[in-house]
């Protein structure tokens, strides 16, 4: 994918600029504000799904229709769609505590992950209609700031799948999904996200490195077909204070796994706070030819599973690693709110971004 031009040269341009001169700002959890609207079923239904799992086949009374059918509850993807105002709305709130770029509401926008909704047939939509409401909030606050542009991160999510795990402890040779369905997932989402004006494509929360192989292919197939580009990111998750993926690999391991893509960024996100996470960022610092990005979870989750670290707190840790000359992208995950996202800029915006290697290295 390296060889093609950019879909967006300009863009892109705007993008490597803003890297090479300062550490940028990504935008915190979707799930953590989504959870404070408290929506009911209704809500999250909306007009289009009030009487079906869409409303072009309300009329049909089976298994898929509610009642009867499953609850739509918890997809807050599908909120792209039902409730677009609330979406847009915490991009914008997050652009007004400080981030540059905005990550589209897409975690679980692929059919593996709808399937558990019966709504696999809206994958491309939302991946289409979650990078347009984050465009239209980016470029609303560019053109307050032009001389500060703000950018769409088009996310692909890891889905409820592993490629490289049984889940059948008794059959470990087992496998609930093939690499060609994970690529043909990802591919068709990322056509949405790219459709949609994502100036880049992060490859996130990766627990499973085969997974992710699946989704750079798609990626690749799709900017192939395409005959153009966008920048791509990839973001791994340490999933314990084991220092490993949940498919076995360590920072390093996965960082040669993945290298092959030529990313723009790669980093780590998710599971641990960002005191846990900072050896394994360090490592990455210290071997990527690539910007480093982190955006970790405020702390870990108390026996209610909820976050307690204090944007007060996070900024510190977090400040602490941008004065070492580890960072290029900063932002949040679980439990991040945009609170944590405007400390968290104050922390790093004196600080220089991480100079990259002297390797020669194509751009992502």
């Amino acid at each position: 994918m390296s060889t093609l031009p950019w879909l967006h040269p300009d863009r892109v341009a705007l993008l490597e600029t803003a890297l090479e001169r300062r550490i940028m700002v990504l935008d915190g959890g979707m799930g953590t504000m989504l959870q404070g609207h408290r929506l009911d079923e209704a809500g999250f239904r909306g007009e289009r799904f009030e009487h079906g799992h869409d409303g072009a086949h309300a009329h049909r009374h089976d298994e898929h229709a509610h009642p009867g059918g499953c609850d739509l509850k918890g997809n807050n993807d599908l909120l792209t769609l039902t409730q677009p105002a609330i979406i847009r709305g915490v991009h914008e709130a997050y652009l007004e505590a400080g981030a540059d770029l905005v990550e589209t509401n897409t975690f679980n926008s692929t059919r593996i992950s709808q399937a558990d909704y019966r709504l696999e047939h809206l994958a491309h939509e939302l991946n289409l209609e979650g990078a347009k409401l984050a465009r239209a909030a980016a470029d609303a606050w560019t053109a307050k700031t032009p001389d500060r542009p703000r950018f769409v991160i088009g996310v692909l999510g890891p889905t409820s799948r592993t490629a490289s795990l049984s889940p059948d402890v008794n059959d470990p040779g087992f496998r609930n999904v093939t690499f060609e369905e994970l690529a043909g997932n990802y591919r068709e989402s990322a056509a949405g996200l790219v459709d949609g004006g994502a100036d880049a494509v992060m490859v996130e929360t990766i627990f499973d490195t085969l997974n992710a192989k699946a989704a750079l292919y798609a990626l690749s197939e799709l900017f192939r077909e395409r005959g153009a580009r966008v920048p791509v990111m990839i973001s791994g998750t340490i999933t314990d204070r084991s220092g490993r993926t949940l498919s076995g690999q360590t920072a390093e391991a996965f960082w040669y796994s993945v290298r092959h893509a030529r990313p723009l960024s790669v980093g780590l996100n998710c599971a641990l706070g960002a005191a846990d996470l900072r050896p394994h960022i360090q490592t990455l610092a210290g071997i990527a030819e690539c910007h480093v990005s982190t955006h970790p979870n405020a702390g870990l989750p108390n026996a209610f599973a909820e976050y307690d670290e204090t944007p007060e707190q996070m900024a510190s840790v977090i400040g602490g690693f941008a004065r070492d000359g580890l960072l290029n992208l900063v932002g949040g995950c679980c439990g991040t709110t945009p609170a944590h996202i405007a400390a968290i800029a104050v922390a790093v915006r004196d600080c220089a971004p991480r100079q990259l290697p002297g390797l020669a290295r194509e751009a992502a």
